[in-house]
């Protein structure tokens, strides 16, 4: 199943030259293995490079999963041994012969793996929530989706690895909007460790908000929010000021939604964000090519909270 190291790195060669990939609902996973019957894969946009276990520093007080340090090119990360944190490989048991250098949420971490197996293209449409998967992984898997040859693929969710091994990102003071207990706000994230986050932004900002846990079904309430307007007799945008939008989720991604919302006059005049853990210039492009209005990388809840803010006040209208 291991590639060689060449093979490995060549399948990277062209990762930025595929941001319009996003755009069609479609994705790129590497899929790999921890050692077990489970297979798993991890969206292309997150991985760097790939390539054979290094020597890895060991060093103390370091939280439980992480195996030491390496430097590359300069940098020094952390290395994190994905079958530990997943809890599928017995303590002592060989690290793996593999390591994913990832790059999300403004951190650069090295994942080691089993082995790495090959890219495949899927549609979102086909990407699933996960259900009836290992009881010790399931707070880490974000999705499922299925192979041609039937075998199911549990998709991580790197973002809440990253939180229960680092701790969540600190959301600092931030000063409330004025009557913000008039702005509402539609968020969308498949991660529930982003959506916490968000929720507290947006409370400490003293907004309302509602929100959905894919593309989906996030294009299916607004569409009822936005029926149900124009049944009362009023604008969409009076019921929502702002929407959030994640760019990789299950069903429908960030991108196509923001095309959806866009095209649809009925959200006309409504701002579209896109926060998102792929903060490479490629997938900043492509968002800015389907409409978002601003492209926030998670986290950072100050960045986050001032990137808003402003479209929120313009957003309120005189009485």
């Amino acid at each position: 199943m291991q590639n060689t190291q060449h093979e490995e790195c060549a399948l990277f060669d062209s990762v930025e030259g595929r941001a319009t990939l996003a755009g069609s609902n479609r994705m790129e996973i590497l899929l790999f293995s921890l050692g077990t019957r489970e297979n798993f894969g991890i969206n292309v946009f997150k991985v760097r490079e790939v390539s054979k276990t290094p020597f890895i520093t060991r060093t103390p007080n370091m939280p439980v999963g992480v195996e030491g340090l390496i430097s590359l090119r300069g940098n020094v990360i952390p290395v994190l041994a994905l079958g530990r944190i997943l809890d599928l490989v017995p303590p002592g048991a060989p690290l793996g012969g593999a390591m994913m250098v990832t790059e999300y949420s403004k951190r650069t971490l090295g994942f080691l793996v089993d082995s790495v197996d090959r890219i495949i293209r899927v549609d979102w449409d086909r990407v699933r929530a996960p259900e009836n998967v290992s009881p010790g992984t399931q707070s880490f898997i974000t999705a499922i989706t299925e192979l041609p040859d039937g075998r199911l693929v549990s998709i991580l969710d790197v973002e809440t690895i990253l939180a229960n091994t680092f701790g969540d990102a600190v959301v600092g003071n931030i000063a409330p909007l004025g009557n913000g207990h008039e702005v509402n706000v539609f968020f969308v994230d498949d991660s529930a460790v982003a959506r916490r986050k968000i929720a507290e932004v947006l409370d400490k900002l003293g907004v309302r908000h509602k929100h959905a846990q894919n593309g989906l079904e996030a294009w299916n309430r607004l569409d009822s929010i936005a029926t149900h307007a124009e049944q009362g007799g009023r604008h969409v945008i009076d019921d929502i000021d702002l929407i959030m939008v994640d760019a990789e989720m299950p069903e429908m991604d960030g991108y196509v939604l923001t095309r959806n919302i866009k095209a649809d006059p009925r959200f006309s005049g409504i701002p579209v964000v896109m926060h998102s853990s792929l903060s490479s210039e490629a997938n900043r492009a492509m968002g800015k090519r389907v409409g978002v209005d601003a492209y926030v990388a998670k986290f950072d809840g100050d960045v986050l909270a001032e990137t808003i803010r402003p479209m929120l006040q313009r957003g309120r209208r005189a009485p």
